[in-house]
């Protein structure tokens, strides 16, 4: 246990092996026991069932009764994005999601970026829907002039006597490329909002202010700066664990899935200052599932099965996954996610390593189901987009032919909106000749908008070298799935990917 003393607040930093023994394994003298209400904080949640064993809904579940059954007054919070993106919400378009909260007991929620995948009129939808309270103060709907779904920008709950102000703030633009959005939503600025509504919940008698947030880290901490009012925030965006104060303000992150719930205790004392106990809590297999939320998981688990094996398109040709070919050569199926992912980001080019296009076998042609393609890209990546020179990206495809004649590494490149030459006997790093970017040379030094996987940007199979040329544009945190952009490219159609000619192997 680790004890930190955060002027001219308390916070208590403690690492426990599982939830229960938060909750029942407190020393009858411990301060925590004085608190009037216990904050539990997901974020970044896409998954109802465990993800490599960790996180998982109906034990989220178990957390908040285990707390209930020990005398707390648990408040579960979610920072945003859980609506998409995941293979299941590209069939329910977060419906399941919507269900599993309900069931788990979530209290509070705000929008993230991924909350407006599927449209405005479906995430009202969703909103009306849910079960728990929404607060978001700066994204307005111009269809109605109103805060979107009608939610309201901040609550104030009377909880055992402490008056708590719970306000909402979503971040702007990112995953607001789709231009219905623009057309549709106003987004306000974060702060400005903040600095508006905090004075008026403040005059409503709120003893604690706190911001449940889906913005970046550094906005947070902006805010924090901004609106000093602010005693805690409890945030998204970011997929790890983030504890941190910023002046007087606590601002925290459990990271993504549920595979930690931050708990957080606030107890007011006597003049007004206030004291916030903070744990992180792993979400393991010692933590029990809760019965009847893991029934309405299991039963969504069970109509995704059914729809994973309905064909979303069919492909008039065999695609070659052989991981062989794939990861020396180019392929039809190389082409053909390369293809998707530089459609969807609408980007100049596209890259992908790979080692993430898997199935090593033919597929035949014919029907194409939503596990082919899951067994085609299963990692469950998704699709960033970056600016970069013609330079760099010389220097990036020189890196992913490297290695060739070798075919055990992933990092060769499949490609799209350009075709180049590869020169085996050159040296490597300047192996790769007559780039052209869309039927035109490359220029090195013009500037090229590049879609690539969360993998490559982060440095996965050989390409960290290239991290520090690349200029982020979208981020990991507000992309869409690759396997969602294969069935967007595929859906409801026949098509005919081929070998056209995108990497020539010389001797």
């Amino acid at each position: 246990m680790t004890r930190r003393w955060l002027p001219p607040l308390v916070a208590l930093v403690c690492l426990v092996v599982a939830a229960p023994a938060a909750a029942q394994f407190e020393e009858p003298s411990s301060p925590r026991l004085q608190s009037a209400v216990t904050i539990l904080q997901i974020n970044d949640v896409y998954s109802t069932v465990p993800v490599d064993g960790l996180g998982g809904v109906s034990r989220v579940a178990t957390i908040k009764k285990e707390l209930q059954a020990a005398g707390r007054t648990p408040l579960l919070m979610i920072g945003g994005d859980f609506l998409a993106s995941s293979v299941a919400s590209s069939v329910f378009k977060g419906e399941q999601m919507i269900a599993a909260f309900n069931a788990m007991g979530l209290d509070v929620a705000t929008l993230g970026n991924h909350e407006f995948d599927f449209g405005v009129d479906m995430l009202v939808t969703r909103m009306r829907q849910a079960k728990w309270q929404w607060v978001i103060a700066n994204v307005i709907d111009r269809q109605t002039n109103a805060i979107i779904g009608g939610a309201p920008p901040f609550v104030i709950r009377d909880i055992n006597g402490l008056k708590v102000g719970i306000l909402g703030l979503c971040l702007l633009d990112e995953g607001m490329s789709n231009p219905d959005l623009k057309t549709r939503l106003t987004l306000l600025d974060p702060l400005d909002t903040a600095a508006r509504y905090v004075p008026e919940m403040k005059q409503q008698g709120a003893d604690v202010i706190i911001a449940i947030t889906h913005l970046r880290i550094w906005t947070d901490q902006a805010l924090a700066d901004r609106v000093p009012e602010i005693d805690l925030i409890v945030g998204g965006h970011e997929h790890y664990p983030i504890n941190l104060t910023t002046g007087r303000t606590l601002i925290t992150k459990a990271g993504m899935d549920a595979r930690n719930v931050a708990r957080i205790d606030i107890i007011k004392r006597p003049g007004g200052a206030l004291d916030r106990y903070y744990e992180l809590i792993p979400v393991t297999s010692a933590v029990k599932d809760d019965p009847a939320t893991l029934a309405i998981v299991n039963d969504w688990e069970s109509k995704l099965s059914v729809e994973m094996d309905r064909p979303v398109g069919a492909s008039s040709e065999p695609l070659d996954a052989i991981n062989q070919r794939v990861r020396s050569s180019e392929t039809n199926l190389a082409n053909l996610v390369a293809d998707a992912i530089r459609q969807e980001a609408h980007a100049d080019v596209a890259l992908v390593n790979s080692g993430g296009i898997r199935g090593n076998r033919v597929y035949p042609a014919g029907p194409l189901t939503r596990r082919d393609l899951v067994s085609i890209h299963p990692f469950g990546n998704v699709i960033c987009t970056v600016e970069l020179t013609g330079e760099a990206l010389l220097r990036m495809l020189n890196i992913g032919v490297g290695k060739l004649p070798a075919v055990t590494t992933g990092q060769f490149p499949a490609v799209s909106g350009v075709r180049f030459r590869v020169v085996l006997a050159n040296r490597t790093g300047d192996r790769v000749r007559d780039l052209r970017v869309n039927g035109t040379p490359v220029d090195l030094t013009k500037s090229y908008t590049l879609a690539l996987p969360d993998y490559v940007l982060n440095g996965g199979d050989s390409y960290e070298a290239m991290k520090s040329s690349l200029r982020v544009l979208v981020a990991a945190e507000q992309g869409p799935l690759i396997v969602s952009a294969l069935e967007r490219y595929i859906a409801g159609q026949q098509i005919s990917p081929t070998v056209d000619g995108r990497i020539a192997i010389e001797p």
